[in-house]
């Protein structure tokens, strides 16, 4: 179950769809509160409270299941306020759940059957070892009891592993008949409102799969502010833990050590009650042998049964020779002392022998004895005249104190690991659809703008205003500012576009006219430069719908070439009238001065492209100028170049001038018919010109043929200006 193109169809904004979430997550809470009471009244060995946190997890996502998992355990704590701490196992089955499912885990039973043991050994093996850790060894009062119990008494498993393997069975169980369940609720859930059940938090329209998915995978430069924002809540949260559990160790350290003292001075002072001073040497004479010495002795017995923490119960009489039994209780692993029985003074009570002796207070001593590292008190019991003739002592195991506090330990572990899971969760789905959506949405917005047309900066414009970002704050601020300063961008880019194109038509026309200038001088000439234009135009239009010469051929290409090809001719205004205008054939030497033209338009072009900061289509200008009278076989003017050593726009530039001297009028010779003009040009390929060009050219003769006729009517009505 993932968050998919379907979620367009919902509004995000609707209070229905936030309605309908919150009935379908209330419903999983209802399941988890009552298949767990339905299986006990039942007196079924399962546990079945997970079914609704993993249907919340694999419907609604993270946050859901996790939440419906930590409530399921608080609710539970009424019955039984241990289950409060098993709730970082309902949240690790939550976010088990969400991952799976996102994968399409629970789409197929042969799959979803496969995440069983993945949720027994949540629930079975860290459940059991978290179990251990609260509770220690024993087989308590669980569901797994009975069969732990029937396991040790086999005698092939000690007590921990005997529980271990019970919980995992029954985990096994457990959460296959979970993972069933599931699989058919979500079969009889209608496909068209599983979509709708997916918690978001849109703050903006949605994103679609492909789109979340380039969010997560943003590439940064360094560390993601997601995975910031995660480190920091971590360690903010790591800190507190540290702290709060130092805190509440040395506390609960405190607090144990006062509540054991205080019990062992209860059942000491209980104790002391008990015996009558009076009566402390005939206890010893008679020991057990008397009713009354039993009767105290149960006694005793009771006040160490009524508070299990007291390990030991015993009266002592301290003499100079060492300690003289009056009352010693057995217990399940020691033997107590017969009344009567001198025993050597401990070592730890060395030290406070003269305070025994001489019947003083002495203060709850902690330290290691041949019964372990115990927690003793002694209460003095004093006869008549106020002398003490002995003491009421109780014992409490250190061990005991530490077992408590790792017992403790563990409660704040798991409560805090849980609470912890919760937050985590929950600022994520903040900070995703806050602050990461939002800025990755705007991110891939603004880099798949697009500026080069202007249908293509409507639809990018479009895009980012289609995000429709509502934050409400700082971000929703941003996406504001980006949308006016992009808005504003694209709207001077376009006045500059719309100058750009001024200055063009600016700049081709001063082509036009100083080529018109040249071309007023000569006579001969008539319509030239625009009809060459035309058909450098046409021949380079071709060369590219060929895909020929695709390195040289780009749209700037092209535009240099076209547009600067009125100035090819340019040199001729240094050629003088009489040379321009003779209307017969040039002598060698007047064809030598007239050859000139093509050196003498590079240097004017050359000289104009030092006063320009961008001259690039100067560049194509000159080298029409210069070379365009070159031949393909290398016997042309003026640098005797050949084959492709001659630019490729001047030998375009010689078919297109050729071809018109041959189809026009001159003073000096009558025009051609187009057929023999292209006869001249089909007989000059690879001798005059570039072979491939000039077939081109010539398989392109009914368009030439329609640029001459069309200049021919132009000319004929006196117009001066031809359009492309």
């Amino acid at each position: 179950m993932n968050e998919n193109n379907s979620e367009r169809s919902v509004d995000f904004k609707s209070n229905k769809y936030l309605v309908f979430q919150i009935l379908f997550f209330a419903g999983t809470v209802a399941i988890n509160f009552i298949l767990p009471r339905t299986a006990t009244a039942l007196k079924l060995p399962l546990y079945l409270d997970n079914v609704g946190t993993l249907l919340a997890a694999v419907l609604g996502g993270y946050l859901p299941g996790i939440a419906v998992g930590y409530l399921n355990n608080i609710i539970n704590m009424r019955g039984n306020p241990g289950n409060a701490y098993y709730v970082v196992l309902s949240t690790l089955i939550a976010a088990s759940g969400t991952y799976l499912g996102r994968k399409g885990v629970f789409d197929k039973f042969h799959k979803a059957i496969l995440t069983i043991p993945l949720f027994a050994f949540i629930g079975g093996v860290l459940g059991s070892v978290l179990t251990y850790l609260l509770y220690g060894f024993g087989m308590g009062e669980g569901i797994s009891s009975p069969f732990a119990r029937a396991l040790l008494d086999s005698g092939k498993l000690n007590v921990f592993w005997a529980q271990m393997t019970s919980d995992v069975v029954i985990d096994l169980i457990d959460k296959g008949i979970t993972v069933v369940l599931v699989f058919i609720i979500l079969k009889l859930i209608p496909a068209r409102l599983k979509p709708g059940l997916w918690l978001t938090g849109w703050r903006q329209a949605p994103m679609s799969n492909e789109a979340l998915l380039d969010a997560k995978r943003n590439v940064t430069r360094s560390f993601s502010l997601r995975g910031k924002i995660i480190a920091i809540i971590s360690a903010i949260m790591f800190c507190v833990a540290v702290v709060t559990t130092i805190i509440s160790y040395i506390l609960f350290q405190g607090f144990a050590m006062k509540q054991y003292t205080y019990s062992c001075q209860s059942a000491a002072k209980l104790a002391s009650d008990l015996i009558d001073p009076e009566k402390v040497d005939e206890y010893i004479a008679e020991g057990d042998s008397s009713d009354e010495y039993r009767l105290i002795e149960k006694r005793l017995d009771g006040i160490r049964s009524g508070n299990p923490d007291i390990e030991y119960v015993y009266i002592y009489k301290f003499t100079e020779d060492g300690v003289i039994v009056v009352f010693d209780l057995d217990t399940p692993d020691v033997k107590g002392k017969e009344a009567g029985e001198l025993i050597p003074i401990e070592d730890y009570l060395l030290p406070y022998k003269d305070d025994f002796l001489s019947g003083r207070t002495v203060e709850p001593l902690k330290d290691d004895t041949i019964y372990g590292h115990l927690l003793s008190v002694f209460e003095p019991i004093y006869g008549a005249g106020g002398k003490c003739v002995c003491y009421a002592a109780a014992d409490i195991k250190v061990e005991d104190i530490r077992l408590a506090s790792l017992n403790y330990m563990t409660k704040v572990f798991s409560l805090f690991m849980g609470f912890y899971i919760f937050i985590l969760t929950l600022c994520i789905w903040l900070v995703d659809y806050h602050l990461i959506y939002p800025i990755s949405a705007m991110t891939m917005s603004a880099r798949k703008f697009a500026y080069d047309t202007e249908e293509a900066r409507d639809i990018s414009i479009e895009r980012l205003r289609h995000l429709e970002i509502a934050t409400g704050d700082e971000i929703e601020n941003l996406y504001e500012s980006l949308s006016k300063t992009i808005a504003e961008t694209v709207g001077y880019l376009e006045d500059v576009e719309e100058k750009g194109e001024e200055i063009a038509h600016m700049q081709n026309g001063l082509i036009y006219v100083l080529a018109d200038m040249v071309e007023s001088r000569d006579k001969n000439t008539g319509d030239h430069v625009r009809k060459t234009a035309a058909y450098v135009r046409l021949i380079l239009k071709k060369m590219k719908e060929k895909g020929l010469h695709s390195d040289i051929l780009t749209d700037e290409y092209i535009e240099d070439v076209a547009n600067s090809a009125p100035l090819h001719d340019v040199g001729k205004i240094m050629v003088s009238d009489t040379i321009l205008n003779k209307p017969g054939r040039l002598t060698d030497e007047e064809f030598a001065l007239m050859k000139m033209h093509t050196t003498a338009g590079s240097k004017v072009i050359e000289s104009a492209m030092s006063l320009v900061s961008d001259s690039g289509y100067l560049k194509e200008a000159k080298n029409l100028a210069n070379y365009h009278h070159e031949r393909w076989d290398g016997s042309g003017y003026p640098s005797g170049k050949k084959g492709e050593e001659i630019p490729l726009s001047a030998r375009i530039m010689a078919v297109a001038d050729v071809f018109d001297a041959l189809v026009s009028k001159r003073s000096y010779k009558e025009p051609f018919t187009f057929e023999k003009a292209m006869d001249i040009i089909r007989e000059g390929a690879g001798t005059q010109f570039d072979p491939e060009i000039a077939q081109l050219f010539i398989e392109s003769g009914e368009e030439a043929r329609k640029i001459s006729l069309a200049h021919e009517e132009m000319l004929g009505q006196g117009i001066r200006h031809f359009s492309e």
